[in-house]
């Protein structure tokens, strides 16, 4: 299944997404919010899980969704090429 998502903990996804050039916000109760402002004006708005363990496929589809990354997966994939995962947790 080669469309599948990687399995990625939240904090790595944390440290990709801070590379990419999101800013962390307040941290919340069970993670981090992350903010980003678009060129055309828009701003996007997440929350990430700060976890050790992968995040469930349910849960990073969510974040990676249009309704608060809007990367996807072809999105998520870029970064690991461009950033890597690295092996920390």
């Amino acid at each position: 299944m080669p469309d599948a998502l990687p399995a990625i903990t939240g904090r790595q996804l944390i440290r990709l997404l801070i590379q990419d050039g999101w800013e962390e916000g307040r941290r919340v109760t069970h993670g981090r919010s992350l903010h980003k402002a678009f060129p055309d004006g828009r701003t996007r708005l997440t929350l990430v899980p700060d976890k050790r363990s992968p995040l469930p496929a349910g849960t990073l589809s969510a974040i990676l969704g249009p309704k608060q990354t809007g990367l996807g997966r072809d999105g998520l994939a870029a970064l690991i090429t461009r950033f890597g995962i690295g092996k920390k947790g």
